[in-house]
């Protein structure tokens, strides 16, 4: 938007090219103002720098990169998390793994979320449920610091580990865990999605496996039987596809009680199922 003139908040709203939404999420953001300060005070000038930063963050937005890592944050489960380019963007989808979780956790129970990124998964439950006992791993350094970030500001007890999946250090005691949850990398390396929309911005390492997209969801189900509980549960996100290869993978591997539970759109999104140290009999598969 080139001005010689200065202009007006309204005026660069009804003319950024953006939805009307992002761009006034925009504008709050940069300028540090409120909704009702905008409509009380549309009609204020915009410094040089004002709109400078705000033609920025416009050419940003058209050029494809998310709102939220525009803005830093991203609202899940009613709560506003911190995001950057180093985390993936929590996802409505992802509540339902939160929700399931919430089900099956036991009163002042331990859950583990592993690959955690921006803490979301972890720190809900933990806000949600102060009784429980909640440990996150992941490997990256940079989503470690955005998930601590979250759980500071949020005021959530979680214990953090580093590291990949069952490696991540510090971690919970074997077979002291009631819940093993995660959202890890399901998407193949050959996905044509990876190339669309915000997933062009997000970190791949968190997306995909660089394979079959079955590779992290795998080795989350083998490891787990070691820190489970007798009678405890893995709960799994997944892409809308791999339902039949996720729950295939969990009998494989002894679990039980095996189920896949739909998202919003009546999609397979979150496969659960439980582990039992006794002897095992056949896999119930759903």
């Amino acid at each position: 938007m080139n001005n010689e003139k200065p202009i007006t908040i309204s005026y660069w709203l009804q003319h950024s090219g953006l939805a009307r939404l992002e761009a006034r999420l925009l504008v709050q953001h940069s300028l540090s103002v409120s909704h009702a300060d905008i409509i009380a005070h549309g009609q204020r000038l915009l410094t040089a720098n004002e709109q400078n930063t705000l033609d920025q963050l416009r050419a940003r937005r058209l050029a494809g990169e998310p709102l939220a890592y525009l803005l830093g944050w991203r609202e899940f489960y009613g709560r506003t998390f911190k995001v950057s380019d180093a985390v993936l963007i929590p996802r409505p989808e992802t509540e339902h793994l939160v929700e399931a979780a919430l089900v099956y956790l036991p009163k002042h129970g331990c859950i583990w979320d592993l690959g955690t990124g921006s803490g979301a998964i972890a720190i809900t439950i933990a806000c949600e449920r102060p009784d429980a006992e909640v440990w996150a791993a992941d490997i990256s350094t940079e989503a470690l610091s955005v998930a601590k970030d979250n759980a500071t500001f949020l005021q959530a007890t979680v214990r953090f580990g580093k590291g990949s999946w069952y490696q991540a250090q510090p971690q919970p005691a074997a077979h002291s865990v009631d819940v093993v949850v995660s959202n890890p990398p399901y998407i193949a390396v050959d996905d044509v999605h990876l190339q669309q929309g915000d997933l062009r911005f997000e970190p791949q390492q968190a997306l995909t496996d660089h394979h079959n997209g079955l590779t992290a969801l795998t080795a989350v189900i083998a490891g787990a039987p070691t820190f489970l509980r007798d009678k405890g549960w893995i709960m799994l996100e997944h892409g809308y596809d791999q339902g039949q290869a996720v729950r295939a993978c969990l009998a494989q591997h002894g679990f039980m009680q095996i189920q896949t539970l739909p998202d919003l759109a009546g999609l397979d999104r979150i496969t659960i199922g439980q582990w039992s140290d006794t002897t095992q009999t056949e896999p119930a598969t759903n």
